[in-house]
């Protein structure tokens, strides 16, 4: 068996002698591949607000109607319409749109379970004072029945 020595490849021609260059096509063919799916992956994960439902063994959804308007209220007391921060302006704007677009329409409140009971009631006072008076609360079903 002859395995040549490691001396002649260098005095041989240029297509026989050893490559020694990486191909990087194929790291760069997962790497492009990863960053599509971080790119389609951040906003689901980053779009979500975290708020702890508080936990009803009757919670289920009733079948929308009339047009509603989702409100979230997160642990600190800050509001949310979807997942854009607002002002209590903002929210009292809103809420008088709705009642004048429709008055059947439903506010969709959705309240950790830190938030006072007063703030609750504070925005439930305004919906009333613009007009609406179908008010849902939003919670989650237990994960193990009692």
């Amino acid at each position: 068996m002859a395995f040549g020595q490691f001396n002649a490849t260098r005095n041989a021609s240029p297509a026989t002698q050893p490559v020694a260059s990486i191909n990087v096509t194929p790291l760069v063919d997962v790497m492009l591949v990863l960053v599509v799916i971080f790119i389609l992956a951040a906003p689901i994960l980053a779009a979500s607000l975290r708020v702890q439902l508080p936990q009803a063994e009757g919670a289920q959804a009733a079948p929308a109607q009339h047009p509603s308007l989702t409100l979230v209220v997160d642990a600190q007391g800050a509001l949310h319409l979807g997942t854009q921060a607002v002002d209590e302006a903002a929210v009292r704007q809103r809420l008088a749109d709705l009642a004048a677009k429709d008055p059947q329409a439903e506010l969709q409140l959705r309240a950790d379970r830190a938030v006072p009971y007063g703030r609750v009631v504070e925005v439930m006072g305004w919906a009333h004072a613009s007009g609406l008076s179908r008010i849902g609360f939003v919670a989650e079903k237990p994960a193990t029945p009692p």
